[in-house]
């Protein structure tokens, strides 16, 4: 017998306003519970000493969660310099130190070199798998980690603050990219260490800061009755439930506002019918596309598929039920 699933049937995106010292998965677990979710999931890590906005997918938006991972991103990040650490962030040992410090002049003269595509390695203190294993684990049991540098593409870095023993830069960058790279590199071509004392991601394309909603306000909306003396909470109508759940659910973003940019395909109820049963249909109407790599599909505003277009042939490839 199929197992059958736990949670309800509710898709969409919470783009959460990420506290410090939260987890990622943290968050996503306690979204997915308010929400009695079936699944939910997360499109792009930030550690927990880092704020800011944390798209999290619930049911059929997992589906769109990789086109979410390659849009660009936004960071404001503080550097302190004169200090380099194992995690190149405020959470490990100091490594290096110098009493060296850069002058405004010196910073801006060297940003040029963080522009573009660009070789980085990441943190040793990172998710990045070596043989199956991921960096941070064979770095906490005391091993030297070899990284090899990979390509990244910065669009633009710009210094917002600056003082003598710090400053503040907002980065666009596209995926891949680790800010504490950055703060540990520029801080080594400054001759004066640096690291990330303070890390906030301010955008993830295509959502806008517009929809950023805190975990206050989700807890808010959720109006759960405290919890009895032995930790319980006491029982809520169905009545009271749904209405719980339907203040939850005008927080979430559509599902389909993760895949803006990509082409659409408009479908009348025949030919949605067929994509859902993953057949494929041709493309009509005057602003149809002949060729695409990635569409989606769309009938009476609802989304029914991912998939490419080929000679004006539109071909599903993820469907969705809901």
């Amino acid at each position: 017998m199929a197992r059958k699933k736990k949670g309800r049937p509710v898709s969409g995106w919470v783009i959460l306003d990420k506290p410090v010292g939260m987890g990622s998965t943290e968050a996503v677990s306690k979204i997915r519970w308010l929400y009695k979710a079936e699944k939910a999931g997360h499109a792009g890590t930030l550690d927990p000493l880092a704020s800011g906005m944390l798209p999290i997918a619930l049911g059929e938006a997992t589906k769109t969660v990789p086109y979410v991972q390659d849009g660009a991103k936004v960071y404001r990040f503080t550097v302190a310099w004169g200090e380099e650490r194992s995690t190149d962030d405020l959470e490990g040992p100091v490594t290096a130190r110098s009493d060296a410090r850069p002058d405004e002049a010196a910073i801006r003269a060297l940003l040029p070199k963080y522009t573009g595509v660009i070789m980085q390695t990441p943190p040793q203190f990172s998710a990045v798998r070596i043989d199956g294993e991921r960096a941070y684990d064979l770095a906490r049991a005391g091993e030297d980690v070899e990284i090899a540098a990979r390509e990244i593409e910065i669009e633009r870095i710009d210094l917002v603050e600056f003082s003598t023993d710090a400053a503040v830069f907002e980065v666009e960058c596209g995926k891949g990219t680790y800010v504490r790279s950055l703060a540990r590199d520029m801080g080594r071509d400054l001759g004066c260490y640096g690291h990330v004392s303070a890390l906030r991601r301010v955008l993830v394309e295509p959502f806008e800061t517009g929809e950023l909603v805190t975990i206050g306000a989700i807890e808010a909306a959720a109006d759960l009755p405290p919890k009895d003396e032995d930790g319980a909470r006491p029982e809520m109508s169905e009545e009271e439930t749904s209405r719980r759940l339907d203040a939850l659910d005008s927080l979430l973003v559509d599902t389909a506002v993760a895949l803006d940019g990509l082409p659409e395909v408009a479908l009348g109820d025949d030919a949605a019918n067929k994509v859902r049963l993953g057949n494929p249909v041709i493309c009509r109407g005057r602003d149809a596309p002949l060729q695409a790599d990635d569409a989606f599909a769309t009938s009476r505003g609802r989304l029914v598929a991912i998939g490419s277009v080929e000679a004006g042939m539109f071909k599903p490839r993820r469907v969705f039920t809901h």
